[in-house]
């Protein structure tokens, strides 16, 4: 590969069009420099395979060797296959565990051609900005392993708390009403005794899937610690609409089968609670005497049964509050 850089290079002397081919290369190894992620980096590479040779349908994953898992970082234009016969693929290996793949699809038989042509310009191309897309993905890591958490993919507690507050000012400008819910699992213990650690997993990743599905982009989802979950609803929503929006999420948790036994086919179904509380931004009260009322009021919900959704402003004197 190395290789052909050089001829590029060295024929591009005498050859127009393959001293064309090599600034074509450059332009984009320049415009990556100022990438400062590794979507951006995609959207860097559609804008170039676009301008340079007019293809409007690309994929751009992320292939991770050890999980055999692909990530889709950016899709651009109209669905395709990789079998057909107008696509082509490309691997930009960075010498990590995570591999970026390019795949793109063109529009005719000639337009295959013309791509066809220049095949090699593109794959000396990849080559050229392999050390950038692999910068990207060591930062992607990086940030991921200190915001994430590691089972589930949601934020972690420490990120959740730390960057509440300027996510919430960035993202609600003319909100004065932010809603927390605090999710736990009935009973989760059971689980890890009854099972193992391996299914108490499988049913956080469950868990997380159903809140994901139900939130808006905007919202914030972290794992405070066990099963417990914390939601912020961040989109503008009344507290009418986020109090339906938590009794979604408690119904379509309890309609997720967790399969314990491949054998045996056993599955497994468990409940959730949640505890709500609304925090007004104008108020003298903090984010965290909000999320410790949420807190209260998950341990209200769970005193009352599977399945409950309990407020903390319903909170009585005659509820019995003893946290620790």
């Amino acid at each position: 590969m190395k290789n052909k850089i050089l001829e590029l290079i060295k024929s591009s002397a005498t050859n127009e069009d393959d001293f064309k081919s090599l600034v074509t290369i450059f332009n984009l190894h320049d415009q990556l420099q100022y990438a400062t992620n590794i979507k951006q980096a995609a959207e860097d590479i559609y804008t170039w395979i676009n301008k340079e040779f007019k293809v409007d349908n690309l994929n751009f994953s992320l292939f991770d060797i050890n999980k055999n898992y692909k990530e889709e970082i950016l899709i651009k234009g109209e669905e395709f296959f990789l079998d057909d016969n107008l696509s082509h693929f490309f691997i930009i290996n960075t010498h990590t565990s995570l591999n970026a793949t390019v795949s793109f699809s063109v529009s005719s038989k000639v337009h295959f051609k013309i791509i066809e042509a220049k095949y090699n310009t593109i794959e000396a191309a990849f080559l050229q900005i392999s050390p950038m897309i692999q910068s990207c993905i060591l930062k992607k890591n990086f940030i991921e392993s200190s915001s994430l958490d590691s089972v589930t993919n949601v934020y972690n507690r420490n990120y959740l708390i730390e960057n509440l507050t300027s996510h919430l000012r960035l993202s609600n400008n003319k909100q004065n009403e932010i809603y927390f819910l605090m999710i736990g699992i009935d009973h989760f213990k059971a689980v890890i005794d009854e099972f193992d650690y391996d299914i108490a997993d499988k049913v956080l990743i469950e868990l997380a899937k159903v809140i994901h599905s139900n939130i808006n982009e905007f919202d914030m989802v972290g794992r405070l610690n066990g099963d417990e979950f914390l939601v912020s609803i961040l989109n503008n929503v009344n507290e009418h609409q986020a109090i339906q929006i938590a009794k979604k999420i408690i119904s379509d948790f309890a309609e997720v089968s967790i399969l314990v036994n491949e054998e045996t086919k056993q599955k497994l179904k468990k409940t959730i609670c949640i505890g709500f509380e609304v925090y007004d931004i104008n108020s003298k009260s903090t984010i965290t005497d909000s999320i410790k009322n949420a807190d209260i009021a998950l341990y209200e919900a769970k005193n009352k049964g599977r399945s409950e959704l309990f407020k903390f402003s319903e909170l009585s004197d005659e509820d019995t509050i003893e946290l620790f």
